[in-house]
């Protein structure tokens, strides 16, 4: 069973999802005057597109203007999404289910990575060793995300569920500080936030499995889609660009990450190398990976008993702007 803060989170976002399908679709007798993407610290080739100016490069002849957004996690690229704020929003796989299975009208259309993004994390000497060992403490995690998906998903491997837990939500770089200063006893990490903790103060990272982050995915609004296929197509063929420039030179990208979130460069290479850049084309291991998340969240009523989980994921994964492009 869900605690109260974590329900009241979910109605609030259920009711974003609602409001924006309402929303009127754009008018697709021509370009829109301007686009939005947002960028994340957690999608390092989110900040070389933004660095290299490759979208607005693509569109200079169109006279489509660019604008760009930073997402400080996927709840916000959500909120950006839902409200229109932008047209492209860069989350972890399983929070877009989330906000799908909430009347989010949302499509997956391309991955930007395949990252280990996420572990659970402990203050350095902190006596927990083990997720069993969280049972009756305060954990730091983001509503919505990956790392309190994965939070959910070692809890349920380990025998517990939210309820044994104190689950007290924060913003990544909050739950970060939050542990370092010892307000909670272990927090759910993100990276650049995470590397950041391990090299500068020790924090250790007491649980991994990477088989428990879910994909990175570039999320459009359908009706952005349906109206703007060709924009869709422009912005991943730009996203590709900036892809494989990422995996032949991961230390410049490192250096704009570094820059771009005002961090050590040690810190910033780290987080990019915890990252696979290999395949953006959407396929069968995706569908697989996002339906055993929405199972745990099911269980957790994150979403709803009654959820249909494979058709949730069916209908958010749009594989058709992908199936051109070839993986490493």
């Amino acid at each position: 069973m869900m605690n109260k803060k974590t329900k009241g989170f979910i109605l609030s976002i259920a009711a974003i999802g609602v409001l924006a399908g309402c929303s009127a679709n754009a008018d697709s007798d021509e370009l829109p005057d301007k686009i939005t993407l947002d960028y994340a610290y957690y999608s390092p080739t989110s900040l070389v597109l933004k660095e290299q100016g490759l979208v607005e490069e693509a569109l200079a002849d169109e006279g489509v203007e660019v604008e760009w957004v930073l997402s400080q996690g996927s709840n916000k690229a959500l909120e950006f999404l839902n409200s229109r704020s932008v047209d492209f929003g860069s989350t972890a796989g399983a929070a877009a289910l989330i906000a799908k299975s909430n009347g989010s009208p949302i499509e997956s259309v391309y991955l930007y990575a395949k990252p280990e993004w996420t572990a659970l994390v402990a203050a350095e000497g902190s006596d927990i060793q083990s997720v069993e060992d969280l049972a009756g403490k305060k954990v730091a995690a983001t509503l919505g995300t990956d790392p309190y998906i994965f939070l959910l998903r070692a809890l349920e491997e380990a025998g517990l569920s939210s309820e044994d837990v104190e689950i007290v939500n924060l913003q990544h770089p909050d739950g970060a500080n939050a542990l370092s200063s010892g307000q909670v006893d272990a927090w759910a990490g993100l990276d650049p936030h995470m590397a950041r903790a391990e090299l500068d103060t020790g924090a250790e990272l007491f649980y991994r499995n990477a088989d428990f982050n879910t994909y990175g995915t570039l999320n459009v609004r359908s009706d952005f889609a349906e109206d703007y296929p060709e924009l869709v197509e422009t912005v991943i063929e730009q996203y590709e660009i900036a892809r494989e420039w990422t995996i032949e030179n991961p230390d410049e990208a490192a250096a704009i990450l570094s820059e771009e979130a005002d961090m050590n460069i040690e810190v910033a290479k780290a987080s990019v190398a915890r990252n696979d850049f290999s395949n953006p084309v959407i396929g069968s291991e995706h569908t697989e990976a996002l339906i055993a998340a929405g199972e745990v969240l099911r269980n957790e009523e994150v979403i709803d008993a009654d959820a249909d989980v494979e058709s949730l994921v069916d209908e958010l994964l749009n594989p058709s702007f992908t199936e051109s492009l070839g993986s490493e």
